[in-house]
């Protein structure tokens, strides 16, 4: 493998003996070298195979301050360790372009409000939240920079990314306000605030998000494996479960043109009750 081209001190263009080329990563893996220079292989950490499709991203490391490949390198050591968080070649891509801008934004003083967003992120994922908030703590330690505020909202979906088996960032955005709306269509039912903090607050949100993650990625399916019945035995001994599952399928009609299965709504049911009504018994 050798050198065709240099981005910085820590990305290059490289060609393998096939005539391949791929972009990698490495701290200090291409300080000083040349077209032609071998690679030093045990040096890579991540390699980038340029396609039509991401080419152009590609071309981006050239742009990209080398400090930012290397605290992402940190990060991710850090994620994997204490998350269990494994980012794929792609989604480590983009986490290196977001912490660049992160930078940038810094430096030029630029904050973007957070709101509402703030509150859900952190109630809805506690523990990437909290992982993120790590993250971000690395990142101004490593570089001595005081980032936005917002860059923990930023960071926290980037750890729902890599959980989330290649769901695309922008859909995990879109994953995260649906679940938002979907809890306060449940408080509202039951006039209640959910406990964060719950083991049933926690499987619930977990199985919307899989559920959701079903829809964007096509594999969900319209199909139906329970009986039939099942589903009107837990209208029967859940009504207001029930009632509240249809709502939140209005809900996700109207918001994204999907429609709930027997058998998704079955589940929901469950996990409804079971998210309420110890709230509501006490």
């Amino acid at each position: 493998m050798r050198y065709l081209k240099n981005f910085n001190n820590n990305a290059a263009l490289v060609e393998d003996d096939s005539g391949k080329e791929y972009v990698i990563i490495g701290n200090g893996i291409g300080f000083g070298k040349h077209p032609g220079d071998l690679v030093d292989e045990g040096k890579i950490e991540r390699r980038f195979v340029p396609s039509d499709s991401n080419t152009p991203e590609i071309e981006e490391f050239k742009n990209i301050r080398p400090q930012a490949i290397e605290v992402t390198s940190k990060v991710t050591a850090m994620l994997a360790q204490k998350g269990n968080l494994n980012f794929s070649d792609y989604q480590y891509f983009v986490l290196v372009d977001h912490i660049d801008f992160a930078l940038k934004r810094s430096l030029d003083g630029i904050e973007i409000p957070d709101g509402t967003v703030r509150w859900n992120v952190k109630h809805l994922f506690p523990n990437e939240y909290k992982l993120a908030c790590e993250a971000i703590q690395l990142i101004e330690s490593e570089l001595s920079v005081k980032l936005p505020a917002s860059e923990q909202i930023f960071m926290t979906y980037h750890l729902l990314d890599a959980e989330s088996d290649g769901t695309k960032l922008q859909d995990t955005v879109k994953i995260t306000q649906l679940i938002a709306g979907i809890v306060s269509i449940v408080q509202y039912d039951y006039h209640i605030e959910l406990d964060h903090d719950s083991f049933n607050y926690n499987r619930f949100v977990n199985h919307l998000r899989s559920l959701m993650v079903q829809h964007l990625s096509g594999k969900w399916h319209q199909g139906q494996e329970l009986d039939p019945a099942v589903l009107e035995i837990m209208r029967q001994r859940y009504p207001q479960a029930a009632e509240t599952v249809e709502r939140i399928n209005t809900f996700l009609t109207n918001k994204n043109g999907w429609q709930l299965n027997p058998d998704d709504k079955v589940y929901l049911i469950l996990h409804v009750w079971r998210v309420t009504h110890r709230q509501t018994d006490d």
